[in-house]
């Protein structure tokens, strides 16, 4: 909840800088510090709850996977056409050398179809792992802020009709004064 707060009271001081910011004549534009706009930036990016990031790592690592996948698949094919070309050279084998170069090149696209499915289903769990994680964030964190901000209203709204009770209390005085009054009566 504190970097939440955190978060949102430095995109205030955002806002705060846009708002103040000198405007340029004649278009919709505004002078703004730059230093002062990358140090909130950054300030904001620090406190960002650590599953924001984590996504990032499990997007990284993610691809990272299925690159390596993708090169032991193109290896294991480089090695099986090196061991088909070799074992055709013979005239004698060429038969046999044929059979065997399609058993190891249908053997490596299994082994490669399985490892990427192994990878798909890492990455899937990763990922499902850290959507529950951003729902249960979601849920308390915006839950959270949402009962605070109806508990405002409700104070504002009850403050407000006080301070209208007020204002006529002192209205109706005001007038029974008024009647009341000799300067009134003349």
């Amino acid at each position: 909840m504190e970097d939440t707060t955190k978060v949102l009271d430095l995109l205030d001081e955002l806002e705060d800088l846009m708002e103040e910011a000198t405007a340029v004549p004649l278009t919709n534009k505004v002078v703004l510090e730059a230093e002062e706009i990358f140090a909130i930036v950054k300030d904001i990016r620090l406190s960002l709850p650590d599953d924001m990031q984590q996504a990032k790592w499990i997007r990284d690592e993610r691809d990272r996977i299925l690159a390596e996948a993708k090169a032991e698949y193109e290896r294991i094919i480089r090695e099986a056409k090196k061991q088909a070309d070799y074992l055709v050279e013979t005239d004698d084998i060429t038969k046999r050398a044929t059979k065997l170069a399609g058993e190891i090149l249908e053997d490596a696209e299994v082994n490669a179809r399985m490892l990427k499915m192994k990878t798909y289903d890492y990455v899937d769990k990763m990922l499902y792992d850290m959507q529950g994680k951003m729902d249960e964030l979601n849920m308390k964190y915006f839950g959270e802020m949402y009962t605070n901000l109806a508990h405002t209203f409700e104070e504002i709204g009850t403050t407000l009709n006080a301070n209208r009770e007020e204002i006529k209390n002192l209205a109706y005085k005001t007038q029974s004064e008024a009647k009341g009054s000799p300067e009134m009566e003349e």
